[in-house]
């Protein structure tokens, strides 16, 4: 009998979770914050920044003051004499590798944080000289390779038509010029220039950079960490540690973002067309107010971005596997 009311009673009835007190849905949260908290944040940076940046401009203009850096600035202008046989002007080829140089540049950005963050990647890619990497791995060396060979045919010629006169120091002046231009820029009154001519020291050093250092470490670093480094090699492997190669190959890739956003944003806020006819139409004068009102290099640049969302786009799995089909197997796993 006691079995038999046992199996007759009722089932206890779990009771439901209790809504909030206030009926209200959790935020979401986007990383540690929620949207209404990093919009506050952001809020507050600009507003930070633009008081931070304000202070800088105030004390820059209060240094510049001084009677002693006047000397000092009006010795040293911010630019120094090329030699007499430094070529003028922006030949063609140098446009259309300044093109491919930025094609290349975004494209290698984007995949290598693709490569980053990806957790399990959409496919895989293998040759019979190549082992197996992530179809996003592929696109990231084979843009390097393509970069390498631009940054090769760039030196070739820099040297050849000698134009490495603008952008390699040629005179210690450079540096005492470098401190002008930069002060220049920090007080808002920037230096007058023409880059068909001669590009100031802070520019020629920022060039030098990029070109001798910053792309050869990500050179160096990204052949360290692609699978077409050397695996008979255990001395060497144990000499230069992947673990080196990557403590510096991300911050190269930082100091690149950051030159392009630094670049970008003084050719347009120093003379847009002009800037942009040099560097994309190959046109200019020895008149820095000549083509300040020609649209060809602009049109250029517009068509150039046009190509480069175009790619960005087709960086897709998909797309990206019917590419790589090409050169290798593409697989799931």
């Amino acid at each position: 009998m006691a079995a038999e009311k046992a199996s007759s009673a009722k089932p206890a009835i779990t009771p439901k979770p209790q809504a909030s007190a206030k009926g209200k849905k959790e935020a979401v949260k986007h990383g540690p914050l929620t949207t209404k908290q990093w919009v506050l944040a952001g809020i507050v940076g600009a507003f930070a920044a633009l008081g931070l940046a304000t202070a800088v401009v105030l004390i820059a203009r209060g240094i510049a003051g001084i009677d002693g850096v006047e000397s000092f600035m009006e010795r040293y202008p911010g630019e120094y004499h090329l030699p007499e046989s430094a070529p003028i002007g922006f030949p063609g080829w140098l446009a259309w590798n300044h093109f491919f140089n930025f094609f290349l540049m975004v494209l290698i950005i984007r995949s290598g944080m693709l490569v980053r963050h990806q957790k399990k990647p959409p496919a895989y890619w293998s040759s019979k000289r190549s082992p197996k990497v992530s179809i996003n791995l592929w696109l990231h060396q084979g843009l390097d390779l393509l970069w390498l060979v631009n940054g090769l045919v760039f030196l070739v010629l820099l040297f050849a038509t000698g134009h490495w006169m603008r952008i390699v120091p040629t005179s210690w002046e450079v540096f005492p010029n470098a401190i002008s231009a930069a002060l220049q820029y920090l007080t808002l009154d920037w230096p007058t220039e023409n880059g068909w001519v001669n590009y100031n020291s802070l520019q020629q050093l920022a060039y030098f950079t990029t070109v001798f250092i910053a792309a050869p470490v990500a050179a160096i670093t990204g052949y360290r960490m692609s699978a077409f480094w050397p695996k008979n090699v255990p001395n060497l492997t144990k000499k230069y540690p992947i673990e080196v190669a990557r403590a510096l190959h991300f911050p190269t890739m930082l100091y690149f973002v950051l030159f392009i956003l630094v670049h970008v944003i003084l050719v347009f806020s120093t003379g847009a067309l002009r800037n942009l006819n040099h560097m994309y139409a190959a046109q200019g004068s020895t008149d820095p107010a000549a083509y300040a009102d020609n649209w060809a290099g602009l049109l250029y640049f517009a068509l150039s971005l046009l190509v480069i969302a175009g790619a960005w786009l087709a960086c897709r799995p998909m797309i990206l596997a019917s590419i790589a089909r090409l050169f290798g197997k593409v697989s799931a796993r």
